[in-house]
């Protein structure tokens, strides 16, 4: 016996390990005093209490939860936990083994055990680790990471059908600040950029840098598209917020692309091919916004490449015309100015929206020699007018960094003839990316050429206040989407549209307001202050042939017509829709579309309050209710409002996946006579699950 005790005290004394033991409650009753200088005070304390098992562990085995182990009487081997008794530089980790001691009886007594001190090797294994798994520049995860995770999410989900959203997103103008200000300034920007996804994400995603400025966001068990594009559209408006960058100052954007498993993939592989395609999608749109994939994204690629290079030939053919929108001073309806409108009316596809074909023209830039043309055929248009009547011309970003575009516009000035205090070039915040130096001299040389310079769609974008410091604009346009909702019992957007006319007012600046159609939006817009308004309610934009027309006749006063109230858009379309009603499925056409209804033709006697099922494809199922019903065509008003899809239209929030289709389907199909109740169940329990 006294051997043995010889034999314990000089293993203590050694250093190598340290002895332990348990009461049977759990509490310590020996501890080596060698194991820290504390080590006398630790007895009487639940083992619990003082050790924990390290959630950043590496080593998988450690995942097993401490007390569940020693709860269940179990044998511990090697289990690295942490001293919770300490913190910073003074944390410590031990190996821990030990054996549950019973007595005679079978009575549990304790643990009796040793653990040895592995700080030192465990720092090198979590830093090993966090190597292999995070992005040593900005913290995120890095690609391996990512790549992992996504597989096991993947699997996991599916074989319950659960969604997994996906988001791919790519800096705009990021190699114009390596390229300026140097790759310093280019890694503090991914740094501030990776912060600034970290504080919008929080915990609704993993986020990843998969090298250079390409990012994914994993969003497990998410498939709400109106929360992802709300989302998406809030991380691309804090990215490209001005960075502060060693006293300069740096500007970016973003552009991001989403696909949803398992609508759009259910592996790793095709679900990013998804969300690329869709990425590519919103940067071949214009940048700095959002897709959802979709299965027409494919063709769009190739529709866009016949579209630039038809374009080309149109504006060699002259294809191409401008119309002219009317600006109306409220006070007394007179016509103060227009604003250049460009129209392609394509020889077999007829009218193109400018929605299409300027994106386009930008993406090829097509847009400079577009431009060009534009301001040059407009001075000469405006040229005619009276001396009262002012010209507003639209100017692209990407033609505003063009070094010969001061040198364009005085030469269409001097080759028209045109007054230049009443030309108003018509700029959006964009054109503040580019190094601010530049751009200031651009301002000055063109306010030094005496034109004006209105910034448009003003609060639509980012930093507005900051940069109207110094920019010299003589108006302020307000962006449409806030005379949209004016009028509506929410009057947020009311009280900006009457912020913007006070800090117009306060800065000297005139202020134009876009998109009024409604005598309910015009009523707002004047009570708020505006002095100046654009839209439908005065007029649409007119061939010039037909503005001369009325400057001819004198007739610059315009009344307002329009409806009394305005009514959300509805956007004509011509869609196949399946329609599903009790124990029948039909096939009819959807000629309007809004968020919250639609018309849909095809249908005969179909009594108003009849509850229908409306498939619009792609497992996109919306639960609705006919509110007009007038020979085969019907109104339906839908449960859930549908939602952006990035692209200027609309989508469900939520979709059906295949697996849910698919028993809905087989369900209906065995009791075809609640066809129609098994997909209200299923399209609302697509919504619960997601």
């Amino acid at each position: 016996m006294l051997a043995r005790q010889a034999v314990l005290d000089e293993f203590e004394q050694a250093g190598f390990s340290w002895l332990w033991s348990t009461d049977s409650e759990g509490r310590l009753s020996y501890i080596s005093p060698g194991a820290m200088a504390k080590a006398p005070a630790l007895v009487g304390k639940l083992l619990t209490s003082v050790i924990e098992t390290d959630p950043e562990n590496p080593d998988e085995r450690s995942g097993r939860p401490l007390t569940f182990q020693i709860s269940a009487h179990c044998r511990i081997c090697d289990l690295v936990v942490r001293f919770t008794g300490a913190a910073g530089n003074d944390l410590r980790w031990w190996a821990l083994s030990g054996q549950p001691y019973m007595l005679p009886d079978g009575t549990f007594a304790g643990y009796r055990g040793f653990a040895r001190d592995v700080t030192s090797e465990y720092r090198r294994k979590r830093e090993d680790s966090r190597a292999a798994a995070f992005d040593s520049l900005t913290g995120l995860f890095n690609r391996h990471r990512m790549t992992g995770r996504l597989d096991a999410v993947l699997a996991a989900f599916r074989p319950t059908g659960q969604c997994c959203g996906l988001m791919m997103m790519d800096l705009d103008r990021f190699k114009h600040v390596n390229d300026t200000m140097g790759h310093p300034a280019g890694d503090e920007l991914l740094r501030q950029v990776a912060d600034r996804l970290r504080t919008v994400v929080g915990d609704r995603g993993e986020i990843g840098r998969l090298g250079g400025d390409e990012f994914q966001i994993i969003m497990p068990n998410f498939d709400d598209r109106g929360q992802m594009g709300e989302l998406a559209a809030k991380l691309i408006q804090m990215v490209s917020q001005p960075y502060a960058i060693d006293g300069k100052r740096a500007v970016i954007g973003a552009s991001l692309g989403i696909a949803v498993a398992p609508h759009d993939g259910d592996t790793r592989e095709a679900l990013v091919a998804s969300a690329d395609l869709a990425l590519y999608a919103a940067k071949n749109g214009g940048r700095g916004q959002f897709r959802f994939f979709s299965s027409e994204l494919q063709d769009e690629a190739m529709e866009r490449s016949v579209l630039n290079h038809d374009l080309r030939e149109a504006l060699v053919r002259e294809e191409l015309e401008l119309h002219y929108q009317p600006v109306v001073r409220i006070d007394d309806h007179m016509v103060v100015g227009f604003e250049a409108l460009m129209r392609w009316n394509h020889s077999e596809r007829g009218a193109i929206s400018p929605s299409v074909f300027i994106p386009i023209a930008e993406e090829s830039n097509l847009i400079v020699p577009l431009g060009d043309w534009a301001l040059r055929q407009a001075c000469t248009d405006a040229a005619k007018w009276p001396q009262s009547v002012r010209l507003g011309v639209n100017i692209s970003s990407v033609q505003f960094a063009n070094p010969s575009f001061v040198a364009t516009v005085a030469d269409a000035l001097e080759q028209s003839g045109l007054d230049p205090q009443r030309l108003e070039l018509e700029l959006t915040e964009n054109v503040f990316m580019r190094d601010t130096e530049l751009v200031d001299e651009a301002f000055a040389a063109l306010k030094g050429l005496g034109v004006r310079l209105a910034l448009d769609d003003f609060g639509s974008g980012y930093s507005s206040l900051r940069y109207l410091q110094s920019a010299p604009f003589d108006t302020l346009k307000v962006d449409r989407s806030f005379v949209s909702t004016c009028a509506a019992d929410d009057q947020n957007s009311a009280k900006i549209i009457s912020a913007i006319i006070g800090l117009a007012d306060a800065l000297g600046m005139e202020t134009t307001v876009e998109g009024v159609e409604a005598f309910d939006q015009l009523e707002v817009v004047r009570d708020r202050g505006a002095k100046q308004v654009q839209g439908h309610i005065f007029a649409n934009a007119m061939p010039v042939v037909e503005v001369n027309r009325h400057m001819e006749s004198g007739a610059l006063k315009i009344e307002p017509n329009g409806p009394s109230r305005h009514r959300i858009e509805r956007r004509a379309v011509f869609r196949r829709v399946g329609i599903i009603h009790d124990d029948h499925r039909y096939e009819a056409v959807m000629r309007d579309l809004s968020r919250v209804g639609a018309r849909i033709d095809g249908l005969l006697g179909v009594p108003v309050g009849t509850n229908l099922v409306v498939d619009l494809g792609g497992g996109q199922l919306a639960v609705s209710v006919v509110t007009r019903s007038q020979g085969p065509v019907i109104g339906v008003e839908f449960e859930t409002p549908l939602t952006s899809d990035g692209a200027g239209g609309l989508c469900t929030r939520h979709r059906l996946s295949p697996m849910m289709l698919a028993v809905a389907n087989a369900a209906s199909e065995a009791a075809p006579k609640g066809r129609q109740q098994f997909m209200e169940v299923a399209v609302r329990g697509s919504r619960d699950h997601g």
